[in-house]
């Protein structure tokens, strides 16, 4: 981190667990009626029609036009199949139980980036990146609301699929990293929604719902792809420039902390002491995992 802009990645940094902590509760809300490639398929093509504008607006399509190819194949891996994958998730287990499973983003992340970029972890990050995932799991564990619902389906291809969710963050996180050239994050997050999109558009159109969706569907829609997509990628883009991809990825870490809060703002879901502790142990591992805490050098 070398410019003055990267001095306030840590706000960047709890701004986009907060957005993102909201994603699976509208997803979930707009999967059950729309199905899982439709809300997809929409979530990025909203996202793309809120940004390229702005894009437009500051002059920056020529970036895009010059690395088209790198920036919409990774959006292919940042958006595309991750997308689909947690859609069909949250259909089949509870949105908090995808919030955690997500959070094990950073420990793919770590060592893609060790074995791609060489980007070795030193003790106390790797010590974090333990502490963080020792938080998760105790906060799944404790967690009674967080079962999974009665679908018909076997838990385990959900939970698979929120895995290989991750997966696909972590290879696309390092594959920006190291093909796509020093551009504003408005052209990275642009361009990967359009490949998302392009993906994902005839799959969408062949599974398209045969009932018109409700209002409540469109709504989450549209929040799901204009803020915890368009604004959200802008922020992540930027973490990855200034803070590198392991340290851009351990923002998932945060988000099953915020994504109990919203349960309990707008769900009425009980808070016990055993999440608060959780909590703060999660909080403590992504400072430690991030870089935030450091212990003095002798």
């Amino acid at each position: 981190m070398n410019t003055t802009t990267s001095r306030f990645w840590h706000i960047e940094f709890v701004l986009l667990a907060a957005i993102w902590g909201s994603s699976f509760l509208f997803t979930h809300v707009a999967a059950v009626e729309l199905g899982v490639l439709p809300t997809a398929a929409a979530r990025v093509a909203i996202g793309f029609l809120f940004l390229m504008p702005i894009l437009l607006a500051k002059g920056q399509a020529h970036y895009l036009r010059k690395h088209w190819k790198p920036v919409l194949f990774v959006g292919i891996f940042n958006s595309g199949i991750p997308f689909a994958l947690y859609a069909f998730a949250v259909m089949h287990i509870s949105t908090g139980l995808s919030s955690i499973l997500n959070a094990t983003v950073p420990l793919f992340g770590a060592v893609v980036a060790w074995v791609w970029l060489g980007d070795k972890p030193g003790w106390l990050r790797t010590v974090g990146l333990a502490i963080g995932f020792s938080g998760i799991v105790l906060l799944a564990g404790g967690q009674v609301g967080f079962k999974s619902n009665d679908s018909g389906l076997s838990p385990l291809w959900a939970v698979a699929a929120c895995l290989g969710a991750t997966t696909c963050y972590a290879l696309a996180a390092s594959f920006t990293k190291k093909y796509i050239p020093a551009m504003p994050a408005l052209v990275t997050a642009t361009g990967s929604q359009l490949g998302a999109l392009l993906a994902l558009l005839v799959p969408a159109l062949w599974f398209a719902p045969t009932h018109l969706p409700s209002a409540q569907a469109w709504f989450a829609l549209l929040i799901v792809g204009v803020l915890c997509t368009g604004v959200a990628y802008v922020l992540y883009f930027r973490l990855i420039d200034h803070a590198g991809p392991s340290r851009a990825l351990t923002v998932t870490f945060l988000i099953p902390v915020f994504a109990v809060a919203y349960g309990v703002i707008f769900l009425g879901e009980h808070v016990t002491a055993w999440m608060l502790m959780c909590g703060l142990v999660v909080l403590a591992g992504t400072a430690l995992s991030s870089g935030l805490v450091k212990f003095p050098k002798r």
